[in-house]
């Protein structure tokens, strides 16, 4: 096992940097998650950590050792991709031993690695048998376990997930923090996913358009997003967001192009009111489940959509021009087209600047 540090990382096609200035250091043993929208960067990021992507510039380090002009098979990582890619006229035997086979490994190595990886991952029954005869979870099992099996200092994963149903995603998800917390292997793991991303990370590094957005552990970055992008990429159903001028009553929500006077106030919390100016333009961030029923709510909105979800029902609602999302208990009656008073908790209530989508409030 070993650290994995990036030191100012560049990656540059023509003039255009797909990655820009990256520095990270993933501690010895921790799982990462790459996480951000799809162009953002983060299997380029992986790719160059792997060996198969050249760094225009910076340093990389796994564990002590300077890697930049270091070959892919010398690095001593592994790397599981989207598409398995196991070897189909191989049994899943064979498939687990290959690594191990192509470093020069005996025959009684390569059994009793087999056997203890098959094990670990609950495999022992399909060793004779063809990546095609195998279901999506159990070939993800089998991919896994080829890399596991190599025993590397570092595991790269690219959103191997991806293509397993709804359910099987949620439950290899579980089996795949409890192998980590197994073989404590340092791992990097990309996804588009913010559900994976906040469920499997120790830390998670929200990117960009190849820039990184903030880095922290899942519950500091819901709790305080850095900006307007980490806030509304993080959480599900997404932070709504709407724009407000500060005036002398509260908080006035612009519900079409420009204020109207029956625009709906928003009492200010007292801990910012000092803070903000008469006129100010800022972007108001509350998550859906902040947002509840009260016939006295100051946002009064027109129910367009409803979902329920079992325990919970997300409502789309419009406010003038403006939609936003509610997640509101279960066993009301919601129709599409009801008029729906809705208040806010002050208390949960995110300020971003318009312009470079900073946050205003709370502060750092």
């Amino acid at each position: 096992m070993a650290i994995v540090q990036l030191d100012h990382i560049l990656r540059q096609f023509s003039k255009t940097a797909i990655v820009g200035e990256i520095n990270f250091t993933v501690p010895d043993g921790q799982f990462w998650v790459l996480v951000g929208p799809s162009g953002c960067g983060k299997s380029t990021i992986l790719r160059m950590i792997a060996g198969l992507e050249p760094i225009t510039s910076g340093n990389l380090y796994i564990g002590d050792r300077l890697v930049n002009q270091v070959p892919a098979r010398q690095r001593d990582v592994a790397m599981v991709f989207q598409n398995y890619a196991l070897y189909p006229h191989m049994t899943v035997a064979e498939n687990l031993a290959f690594g191990l086979k192509m470093r020069g490994a005996d025959a009684q190595t390569l059994q009793t690695r087999v056997q203890e990886v098959a094990s670990l991952l609950d495999i022992t029954h399909l060793l004779d048998r063809k990546p095609r005869q195998l279901s999506g979870g159990q070939q993800q099992r089998v991919a896994l376990g080829r890399a596991i099996a190599r025993q590397p200092q570092v595991f790269l994963l690219d959103e191997p997930l991806s293509n397993l149903d709804a359910q099987l995603r949620d439950e290899t998800r579980t089996e795949l923090k409890q192998l980590h917390h197994r073989v404590g292997i340092t791992t990097l793991y990309v996804t588009h996913d913010q559900t994976e991303a906040m469920t499997l990370a120790d830390q998670i590094v929200v990117l960009d358009r190849g820039q990184i957005q903030q880095i922290g552990d899942p519950q500091t970055l819901y709790r305080l997003p850095a900006n307007r992008m980490v806030a509304t990429f993080l959480g599900s159903p997404a932070m709504n967001i709407l724009p407000i001028v500060v005036t002398d009553a509260g908080l006035q929500v612009i519900t079409d192009a420009v204020p109207h006077q029956d625009d709906p106030i928003i009492l200010c919390p007292e801990a910012i009111a000092p803070t903000l100016q008469i006129g100010q333009c800022l972007d108001l961030g509350v998550r859906p489940e902040h947002l509840q029923l009260d016939p006295k709510g100051s946002l009064r909105a027109i129910a367009s959509v409803v979902e329920p979800l079992g325990r919970e029902i997300l409502v789309k609602a419009m406010i003038g021009k403006r939609s936003l999302l509610a997640l509101l208990p279960a066993g009301q009656s919601i129709q599409p087209g009801m008029a729906l008073p809705l208040q806010l908790n002050s208390a949960h209530i995110f300020l971003f600047d318009p312009g470079t989508g900073d946050r205003f409030y709370p502060a750092h």
